[in-house]
């Protein structure tokens, strides 16, 4: 009799341990969903500009496109100059 109840116990004990890791699975699933993980990473960058360091970094971003923008335009301009 103590072997069927032990069996019984031990059964219980890895239905618990099954759903217990079930939960954690589906919480891994949602912290590592695609959409979730793009939300926080546009929260976090949303914080990070707002600050001073974030609109320097975001300031000097665009002034080091629009130079390269202008060489750009530049090259091909000579470019068409000098096949011309």
């Amino acid at each position: 009799m103590a072997t069927q109840r032990d069996a019984r116990d031990i059964r219980a004990e890895i239905e618990q341990a099954r759903d217990q890791l079930a939960v954690t699975v589906d919480q891994l699933a949602d912290r590592l969903a695609p959409q979730r993980l793009l939300d926080d990473l546009k929260a976090t960058l949303k914080e990070k500009a707002a600050t001073p360091v974030g609109k320097a970094v975001i300031g000097g971003g665009g002034l080091l496109l629009s130079l390269l923008v202008v060489r750009n335009l530049r090259r091909t301009r000579r470019n068409r100059r000098d096949s011309d």
